[in-house]
């Protein structure tokens, strides 16, 4: 996939509730070199023209599977009618520029997508800079969704903020469910949501799981990695 896909997919183109809050993310590959370049580009635009009612997070793909060729994502996320909006204005001579600029910095184009967030758990007026991600086959759509809200909605700990939800268009892979664990730094993700506990909140916490677990309706892990907060506008 040439980066001029990239392109053209921007062309055509969390203060909201999990209910309404919708993404579309572009990942591309960036050489070591031009890194730094492309976060001077991002930032530069986007500290000036920030889309009215979205925000912008641009990501490098830090751990990932050996078949995720994308270094970089830049994501866009806000209500149905702010995203919406962000595509219905039409290309213009600044926005060309940018996108001008920025692909020359850009190897190739590594996919598209959109999608929706079902459910957030956790502080959403912290940054969490460190993200686990997995890509999830869920058989029974709605026993995982009852059983996530259930789970999360009195076992996630503080400092933690966890995303779930679909992708509606993009996807190369053989999911339907995507989770996102936010963390403060690669230390705390490292050790996972459960180092975060003890005691009683701990046993607690496992014991919750497993019943998850047991009546989730079929879950398979399909793909995992972790991206790591570069920008935010």
């Amino acid at each position: 996939m040439k980066k001029f896909i990239f392109l053209f997919a921007l062309l055509i183109g969390f203060a909201v509730s999990a209910q309404d809050s919708y993404y579309t993310m572009y990942s591309f590959v960036v050489a070591p070199q031009d890194q730094a370049t492309v976060y001077d580009l991002v930032n530069d635009f986007y500290s000036k023209n920030k889309p009215e009612g979205v925000f912008v997070r641009l990501f490098e793909n830090h751990f990932k599977d050996p078949g995720n060729k994308a270094t970089h994502s830049l994501v866009f996320l806000g209500s149905q009618e702010a995203v919406g909006n962000l595509y219905a204005g039409g290309p213009n001579d600044t926005f060309a520029l940018f996108l001008t600029r920025l692909n020359q910095h850009i190897k190739e184009g590594a996919g598209s997508s959109m999608g929706r967030h079902i459910a957030i758990y956790g502080d959403t007026d912290t940054r969490y800079p460190a993200q686990r991600y997995y890509l999830l086959n869920v058989k029974d759509s709605e026993a995982f969704d009852a059983g996530y809200n259930k789970f999360h909605s009195k076992h996630n700990p503080p400092g933690v903020l966890v995303n779930m939800g679909t992708t509606i268009a993009g996807s190369a892979g053989n999911f339907n469910r995507w989770v996102i664990i936010g963390f403060k730094d690669i230390k705390t993700a490292l050790g996972g949501p459960n180092k975060l506990l003890s005691g009683a909140a701990l046993s607690a916490r496992e014991k919750a799981w497993d019943e998850f677990q047991s009546s989730n309706g079929g879950v398979s892990v399909v793909g995992s990695g972790m991206r790591v907060l570069l920008g935010a506008w």
